[in-house]
């Protein structure tokens, strides 16, 4: 797992520890020094870490002015033991929500598990997005079963065309482009 590193080609776009409004800003990183781990597996020092046990992230890309940001993710994410979704959404997604985003792209590959609990903070930061969309792109489909069995799927939009998502090869905004017409699509059905 450690050499698993979060997605790099858009630093020239965005980086969150130079962005001021960031909850990672002036976070400083190391490439040999690897002190975060998933149980008993070291993982790639570039993740960050926001309170979770077992849960990392990188903000890849934050854009005011289309109101998105896209955020990688990495490890077990477990409510049920260490409530993920409370540092994620405390820590985190508040800070975003402040500063004008409601529009929230997960990227889930490495998301290698869920263990719900209860829905309380997702629905909290559904509500606070009014007119925007929270969607989990390239989630393994037995981790987005565990979203849909615990009703989480009511307030992240999985599955479909976002399983098996091409994104790489695509820039910022045109993630965002890409993924906001197909959310706009299945509004319209």
């Amino acid at each position: 797992m450690h050499a698993i590193e979060p997605y790099y080609s858009w630093r020239n776009n965005y980086i969150a520890a130079n962005d001021s409004e960031s909850p990672f800003f002036k976070r400083e990183y190391s490439e040999f020094t690897f002190t975060n781990s998933v149980y008993d597996h070291l993982i790639h020092p570039q993740w960050d870490e926001f309170g979770s046990q077992t849960l990392f992230i990188k903000i890849l890309m934050v854009n005011y002015d289309l109101h998105y940001c896209v955020i990688e993710m990495m490890g077990e994410w477990n409510d049920l033991l260490y409530n993920d979704i409370m540092f994620l959404y405390r820590d985190v997604i508040e800070s975003l929500l402040e500063s004008g985003i409601k529009y929230f792209i997960l990227i889930g590959e490495n998301v290698l598990n869920f263990h719900a609990d209860s829905n309380d903070y997702y629905e909290e930061w559904f509500n606070n997005i009014a007119d925007g969309w929270i969607v989990g792109i390239n989630f393994r489909d037995f981790v987005i079963k565990e979203f849909e069995e615990a009703n989480i799927d009511y307030y992240i939009s999985f599955s479909g065309e976002f399983n098996e998502f091409v994104w790489r090869n695509l820039l910022p905004d045109q993630l965002f482009e890409k993924v906001n017409s197909i959310v706009t699509k299945r509004l319209e059905i």
